[in-house]
Formats: C-alpha cells, sequence, structure tokens
C-alpha cells in the first residue's frame, strides 16, 4: 500500500500543479483537504479538478464558525492589526486550516502534510509552526522550497505543468492574482501589484468591494450590539458571528470600506506589496474599539492597545499555538467582561463615521465632562494634581538652571 500524504489544497494554480508533482516525485497517495473558512464560490469544481490532477481523495470541511468564532474573535477583542493597517485574514486562518489538516492526517494515516506555500513567504511558517506545535511526528513537504526537483519557477511554469497533465484550469496568466480567500478577507498579489510604484488596477482586481468613487452617493445608517465583546446583532437582528461578518461584508463591499494597498514587512525579512478587502472585518473593528472608547479606563486601553499589537505580530509570524498567543488573548478577554452596548455608524464612499454609541457599563459621565463644576469634581483640585505631577520636570528644570549659574 502506498504512503499517504494530505495535501492542503486550495484548488489554485500552486496547489493543482502539487497533485500529478507528489505523484511522479514520491509517488504517495494523494489525499486533499480543502478547509472551508468562508471562501464562497471558489470551492465550486474543486472536487472534478483534484481528481482531474490524480488525487485519490477530497476532503471540503467546513470550518468557518469556528474560524470565527474561535480564532478571529480573539484578534478582534485585542484589536490586533498588523502594521497599523493589516486586519490579519490569512494569518489568522492558517492555524484553524493547520488544525484540520492534522486531524485529517491523523484520519487518513498519511505520513507527511504538503502546502503550497513559496519559499519566500509566510504562509510557509504558519503552516509549519503549526504542525509542529499539533504533530512534530508528521513530515512536512514544501515543494517550492525542494529546488532540486521542483523545478518550476513561475506560475506560468505552473500553468504549462498542468496543461502538459490535461488538467484545466479556470484561470491564465493574464488574470491570475495570486489570492487567497476567507470569510474576513480577500487578499491580491503579483501582476501590477509587484510594482510600487503603479496603482492596482481596481476594476480588474476587486472582488468582494467597489471603489469608493463608484460606491452610492448616499449614506447607510447601521447598529450592532455587543455582549462581552462579541457582536450579537447588526440593524437589531441577531445573528451568529460568521453571519454578522458575511452581513457586514455586503454592506462594507457596497460601500468601498476596508481596502488597503500595502507594503508590510514579511516575516522572512522582505517587503511585499499586496491589496487586502476586509470589508465586513474593518467595520467590525471599528464599531468594537468605538465601544471599548466609553467603557475601558485609561490604563487598561492603553495597556491593550500594546497587547494588541504585539498579538498581531505573534499571530502574523505563525505562532498562534504558543503559551504567548494564548496569554496575550488571556489578557485581552479578561477586559471584555463589559465591552457591551450599542454601536451606530454612518457608512459614506469609504468612510466610517460614528452616529453614537450607548453602555450601560460607560465610564463617560456628561456631568464630569461638562465645563460646570459638580459634586465629583472641584476646579480648584486641579491644582495640587498639576504640581505633583510636574514635579519631576521641575526638579530637573531646578537642577539643570543650579548647574548652569555655577
Amino acid at each position: 500500500m502506498k504512503e499517504k500524504v494530505v495535501l492542503a489544497y486550495s484548488g489554485g494554480l500552486d496547489t493543482t500543479a502539487v497533485i500529478p508533482w507528489l505523484k511522479e516525485t514520491f509517488d504517495y497517495d494523494v489525499v486533499c483537504c480543502c478547509v472551508n473558512v468562508g471562501q464562497g464560490e471558489e470551492l465550486d469544481g474543486l472536487d472534478e479538478r483534484a481528481r482531474m490532477s490524480g488525487a485519490s481523495k477530497l476532503y471540503i470541511e467546513d470550518i468557518t464558525d469556528e474560524f470565527c468564532d474561535d480564532f478571529i474573535m480573539p484578534c478582534v477583542k485585542a484589536g490586533a492589526v498588523y502594521e497599523n493597517k493589516y486586519l490579519l485574514g490569512t494569518a489568522m486562518a492558517r492555524p484553524v486550516i493547520t488544525k484540520k489538516l492534522v486531524e485529517i492526517a491523523r484520519k487518513e494515516g498519511a505520513v507527511a502534510i504538503c502546502h503550497g506555500a513559496t519559499g519566500k513567504g509566510n504562509d510557509q511558517i504558519r503552516f509549519e509552526l503549526g504542525i509542529k506545535a499539533l504533530a512534530p511526528d508528521i513530515k512536512v513537504i514544501a515543494p517550492w522550497r525542494m529546488t532540486d526537483i521542483w523545478t518550476m519557477e513561475s506560475r506560468e511554469d505552473e500553468i504549462e505543468y498542468c496543461k502538459a497533465h490535461g488538467i484545466v484550469l479556470p484561470f491564465d496568466t493574464t488574470s491570475s492574482y495570486s489570492r487567497d480567500r476567507n470569510l474576513w478577507h480577500i487578499s491580491h498579489e503579483g501582476l501590477e501589484l509587484e510594482d510600487p510604484s503603479l496603482e492596482p488596477n481596481y476594476d480588474h482586481l476587486l472582488v468582494m468591494s467597489q471603489t469608493p468613487q463608484n460606491a452610492p452617493d448616499e449614506t447607510e445608517e447601521i447598529s450592532i450590539t455587543f455582549e462581552a465583546g462579541v457582536p450579537k446583532t447588526v440593524n437589531g437582528v441577531e445573528m451568529k458571528v460568521s453571519d454578522i461578518i458575511r452581513k457586514l461584508n455586503e454592506l462594507g463591499g457596497k460601500h468601498g470600506i476596508g481596502i488597503c494597498d500595502i507594503v508590510e514587512n514579511r516575516v522572512v525579512g522582505m517587503k511585499s506589496r499586496g491589496v487586502y478587502e476586509t470589508p465586513g472585518g474593518t467595520i467590525l473593528m471599528a464599531a468594537h474599539e468605538q465601544l471599548e472608547e466609553i467603557i475601558l479606563d485609561r490604563p487598561t486601553l492603553s495597556a491593550k492597545k500594546e497587547i494588541g499589537s504585539k498579538l498581531a505580530s505573534v499571530v502574523y509570524e505563525g505562532k498562534w499555538f504558543s503559551p504567548l498567543r494564548e496569554a496575550l488573548c488571556a489578557f485581552a478577554e479578561s477586559t471584555q467582561k463589559y465591552v457591551t452596548g450599542e454601536v451606530k455608524l454612518k457608512l459614506y464612499k469609504g468612510n466610517i463615521i460614528k452616529a453614537g454609541t450607548t453602555s450601560p457599563y460607560s465610564l463617560y459621565s456628561e456631568e464630569l465632562a461638562s465645563f460646570k463644576t459638580g459634586e465629583l469634581y472641584d476646579h480648584n483640585d486641579a491644582t495640587g494634581f498639576i504640581t505633583l505631577w510636574g514635579l519631576p520636570e521641575k526638579v530637573r528644570a531646578m537642577k539643570l538652571q543650579e548647574v548652569k549659574n555655577k
């Protein structure tokens, strides 16, 4: 009986070309596993394509709710954003996909897991660190790093290889952006994006959204409610998290929300340019942050921003299954106990505009914030506070003046 390898299969160009290559190179029985994290119509026709490419079996595993509840929401609660722009769509999905790959590998008795990530990207790190953490005994095959036996060097080479093996592809070299899609976002790399001096061809590129210029000329007001940091309703309709993200994707895409053109720093050391569409995620993150503004006290909010930035780096770097990630998420979770309330927003041509926030746990006091003197605040108390708060600066200035006058 042939040894089995489980292939992380997306149906895209890279993993389609890998199937016949694995059979020819290692004589493996190739079991494909496509993990559904909300990529929608991209799953259409995968079974036929996988078998046509030589796979013996295809699993399509829907873990969208697990992805949303256990991977997206911890990052939303923490406010995790990489390099102030990237909302971690791919980085959050890779560990939950890896978890399912390991589960299928155990079920099939596979000796190896193969992924189609290149040797230049972040995904190779995310897949392989996850496998090391969950199944250190399973071998990893990364074709793009096996340059002695993987002779393809470009997407054009892969397309020709597939054609030579009778594999019909739904794309060609003129339209083959390198894309990764899930419920949270879609990323685009390649073609004109490889030159930072060029403007993205948005009319050809966008999938989930339209540009702000093409968005409606009228604002649309929406409301989102949260309980303990978790979204519960959109416009008064209660939904599970995955459906809330779907609804916000629809609204955000309509109004050109969440299109991000970024040159980011990859883990391997190079800079990479890509365009991300995260319409619903951008709205959800903004709403959650807006609610926290009136609920969290100043030192907690300050510490949480640092934790969120650190968590974003940890997740981006593929360290989801690490004690540090667990500890950072535990801190963020502890801050969410009272993050309950309603957020109102207006969507208009790529903009998210605040339209009011309410919470039973709001720390905002109109009496305190107004210019009136009330029982809780005496303007004269500020004199002593400023004296003590500014004491270090005053002492330093006095010492410098003393030295200067000697």
